[in-house]
């Protein structure tokens, strides 16, 4: 048996001692990293297809309300997709992005939220929805910064146009809190927005920024945090004269 008394041998097992507790805490932090790294992909690519839903709306001659309450809109919340099934059952949801108008008319960066629904009545088919919902007021939106918030009971709701030739559910009215559009592919009778919640997306949020305390108040009202790749999206929405961003 060797002798572990030896200075040389009790140095060659502290470092492999070393080596070894240093692959365990490799092997301990490559799938949360790389868990992190796949969140932040998913998240660029909403942050992409909301920027191509808030072109094709805003520029959509059928959406031409969207266009005039968007120039008004204290902030805007774009989800690219809206799942919606059912029968009898129904549940509906997605995620999005929200942004907020700064005092200069810029557009922050945005927060990640999701819509989670579920209701129940006479519910036959399938539902893909472009949604976008203008924020109108400041309490609203102040609602909003807190950790859940609840359509049509904690923020009045109403219906836009949804696509062309439907008629609104409601009559817009701009004394709402929040006034959704809707592009809307397949059928589905009954449901609405009433009693959906939208809740913070923080795994989302820190994913994207690289930043465990970005939070939507620190992302769109303190504007702590910035990503690059979500200029496209700011750039589609509605800007002040003589301002590109």
């Amino acid at each position: 048996m060797p002798d572990l008394r030896h200075p040389s041998r009790r140095r060659f097992l502290g470092m492999a001692s070393a080596v070894a507790t240093s692959g365990a805490l490799l092997s301990l932090t490559a799938t949360p990293t790389a868990a992190q790294d796949g969140v932040a992909q998913e998240a660029s690519q909403l942050v992409d297809q909301s920027a191509l839903t808030a072109e094709s709306l805003l520029r959509d001659p059928n959406f031409s309300e969207l266009q005039s309450v968007a120039g008004r809109a204290k902030a805007i919340l774009i989800f690219p997709q809206i799942l919606k099934a059912g029968f009898i059952l129904g549940a509906e949801g997605g995620r999005g992005v929200l942004l907020v108008r700064g005092g200069d008319g810029s557009w922050s960066p945005p927060a990640f939220y999701t819509l989670a629904a579920g209701s129940i009545g006479l519910q036959i088919g399938g539902q893909v929805s472009e949604l976008v919902m203008t924020v109108m007021n400041d309490g609203a939106l102040a609602a909003m910064m807190r950790n859940k918030v609840q359509l049509g009971a904690e923020l009045s709701v109403a219906v836009g146009p949804v696509g062309k030739g439907a008629e609104a559910a409601t009559t817009t009215n701009l004394n709402s809190d929040v006034i959704a559009f809707s592009k809307t592919v397949g059928l589905f009778g009954g449901g609405a927005l009433e009693g959906a919640g939208l809740i913070p997306n923080h795994a989302w949020n820190r994913a994207y920024y690289n930043a465990p305390p970005a939070t939507p108040e620190t992302i769109v009202l303190e504007r702590r945090f910035y990503n690059m790749q979500a200029d496209r999206l700011r750039q589609a929405l509605p800007q002040p004269q003589g301002q590109s961003s």
